[in-house]
């Protein structure tokens, strides 16, 4: 029995050899790079779903999950236990003001995006929501001033708790406040319940986002329509140098000639074998006409 929680049994530490399973498929099955510095962390998350499934041992539950009922069964919630989801409204929103100023102009023009054809964009790694609404908000303002723009938006994670969470759209009151107030007050429905101190995308904005769960480990991403904007942020750091690297170039395959890709401040192309050409910082061009 555990001492500190009476009638709870402690389940017996991560061993060395567990922990290198996990790793291993782990990296093969989500591209995330699991060292040993992870281990702790990696026992601590799993270890709610042993308690759920009521397993004693990490042992047992690696026997579990390698089984084809694990595959089929367990392997989701290792996936949304083990993948880190970190996300705000309007992060990092230098990369915004470069899509309203010169990245859209700049698809009007070349390939009339959003005029003759709707302007596709692709929000890869959404976690919980907020990037995707973002954008939907920045390109229905756009939209306003630019009569005849329409565009859509593909959101996807690897998570289904997330996804799950990201269709929802209500989010606690303080995670909105990077919202200016004129887009919060357009695009935010407050409840009629004054303690209740959450918001929620509204219908409009929520009618403009598909959600759908993609793995970057896939073959198939099941991409079929060639994406103008693809907002990959803060992701690819949790691969290694190959991975991330062919990641980048399935990117480059999906983007349409002149379309553009924006990834995070603590991200870097640079050594990568990929013909995409800098635009600003953190945002990166396929050559219009290719080579």
């Amino acid at each position: 029995m555990n001492a500190i929680y009476p009638g709870i049994v402690p389940i017996a530490a991560m061993s060395d050899k567990d922990f290198g399973r996990f790793s291993e498929f782990i990296h093969t099955a989500c591209g995330i790079k699991m060292p040993p510095s992870k281990k702790t962390m990696l026992e601590g998350r799993l270890q709610k779903r042993l308690r759920m499934l009521g397993m004693l041992s990490f042992s047992e539950y690696c026997d579990y999950l390698f089984s084809a009922e694990g595959m089929k069964n367990e392997l989701v919630h290792m996936i949304d236990v083990v993948t880190t989801n970190k996300t705000d409204f309007f992060r990092e929103p230098g990369c915004f003001d470069y899509l309203t100023e010169t990245a859209l102009p700049e698809l009007i023009n070349t390939h009339g995006s959003g005029i003759r054809k709707q302007l596709m964009v692709w929000s890869a790694g959404c976690s919980s929501g907020e990037e995707p609404y973002t954008l939907a908000m920045v390109l229905s303002e756009f939209a306003a001033n630019c009569p005849g723009f329409h565009f859509s938006i593909l959101a996807t994670d690897i998570s289904t708790k997330m996804l799950e969470f990201a269709r929802q759209a209500i989010y606690p009151q303080e995670r909105t406040e990077p919202v200016p107030l004129p887009l919060q007050k357009k695009y935010l429905m407050v409840s009629r319940d004054k303690n209740d101190k959450k918001v929620r995308i509204v219908p409009e904005l929520r009618a403009l986002v598909r959600f759908r769960r993609v793995n970057f480990m896939d073959a198939d991403f099941g991409i079929r329509e060639p994406v103008d904007i693809i907002f990959c942020r803060n992701v690819i750091i949790y691969f290694d140098g190959s991975t991330q690297e062919r990641l980048i170039k399935r990117f480059y395959q999906h983007l349409t000639p002149g379309g553009y890709l924006v990834i995070g401040h603590s991200e870097i192309l640079t050594g990568m074998n990929v013909p995409l050409m800098r635009a600003a910082q953190t945002v990166y061009r396929k050559p219009v006409r290719e080579n």
